[in-house]
């Protein structure tokens, strides 16, 4: 159970706690909070904010010996709207504590008889989601677990309202890189729209302890992990210079009424024709350079693709679909030079 607790508020109390005038001995006996402790505070187990924004950013641009920029990017909701009905929980997880998770609160109404089980998704959140009474997934002492969900689901008995009840749109003018060379479009016109699924971010406290990949990377067993479901409906590009893994180069591509989901082939169970991204970030020792970094590895995505119109040069040369398009065994280590 959460505490729905006003942002300002939030923010305030955190202000106020932050300028009070305390001598340097007290601080020698604080102690991190856990669930446990903000319960006997305040009740309640576990924080709850509700959001509402759009975001605008002119320019964001990495200088090395050239520049890269991001040019005229924006997130919002569908037709620039407000980017509304968000609502994120945070906990700090008690041993073994079950928290709400990925597609939990679908077998929540699947218990509860307000959705059909005859559904192959929604039998197999129920299974996949069931704890002993509650819905969700185990955590461990410590972990904290960011939910990212909406507000308001609408009908409870309605699927579709619960898969659109967060719509969002991104925009980006143009991707440019620059040097003394001068200046060259990679991407212009980027357009996404689609939904937003349940999306968990969560930061394992896994000590001083590490670990070895199937690589031989080691990397730590704290780590940041993300689990997100979504669905693009319409999207749009113009692909103006750029190398696909390094292979294929794709310049003069334009791309309209792009979908990107998992309604086609072998891999559909579990996901509600929605794609799915998972990533976990750490600290990494690389097994081939020796080198330390950020190591992003356990990355996984599926989706199928549509693109009812590709171009090539202006020109319309039909229509290009992916099924069951899988990325995975996936390990990346980034440092610097």
């Amino acid at each position: 159970m959460f505490t729905r607790i006003p942002l300002c508020q939030f923010i305030t109390g955190l202000c106020f706690a932050g300028g009070a005038a305390l001598p340097l001995s007290a601080f020698a006996d604080f102690k991190p909070l856990t669930d446990s402790t903000l319960s006997s505070v305040t009740g309640q187990a576990g924080v709850t904010i509700e959001l509402e924004t759009k975001l605008n950013i002119d320019r964001i641009t990495w200088t090395d010996e050239g520049a890269l920029s991001v040019n005229g990017f924006r997130l919002s909701g569908h037709n620039d709207t407000t980017l509304d009905n968000l609502r994120l929980t945070v906990d700090i997880a008690g041993d073994g504590e079950v928290l709400e998770h990925g597609f939990s609160e679908i077998a929540r109404r699947a218990a509860a008889g307000q959705l059909d089980t005859s559904n192959p998704d929604v039998a197999d959140a129920l299974a996949k989601y069931s704890m002993g009474g509650s819905y969700g997934k185990a955590f461990n002492s410590g972990d904290m677990v960011i939910h990212l969900g909406a507000t308001d689901y609408g009908d409870p008995t309605n699927l579709n309202d619960y898969l659109r009840a967060v719509d969002f749109e991104l925009g980006i003018d143009s991707l440019t890189t620059s040097g003394s060379e001068g200046s060259a479009n990679l991407f212009s016109n980027i357009l996404l729209q689609g939904y937003v699924g349940p999306t968990d971010l969560i930061i394992r406290n896994g000590g001083t302890s590490t670990r070895t990949l199937g690589n031989g990377n080691t990397v730590s067993g704290s780590e940041l992990q993300l689990d997100t479901h979504f669905e693009i409906t319409n999207g749009s590009l113009n692909w103006d210079a750029a190398d696909l893994i390094f292979i294929f180069n794709f310049a003069a591509v334009g791309i309209e009424g792009l979908q990107i989901h998992n309604r086609r082939g072998n891999d559909t169970l579990g996901h509600f024709g929605m794609a799915s991204a998972t990533a976990k970030l750490s600290q990494g020792t690389s097994a081939g350079s020796g080198k330390s970094g950020l190591s992003i590895h356990d990355v996984e995505f599926r989706a199928d693709i549509d693109m009812p119109v590709f171009k090539v040069g202006g020109t319309s040369i039909g229509s290009v679909q992916f099924t069951d398009f899988a990325i995975k065994n996936t390990t990346i280590m980034v440092y610097g030079h």
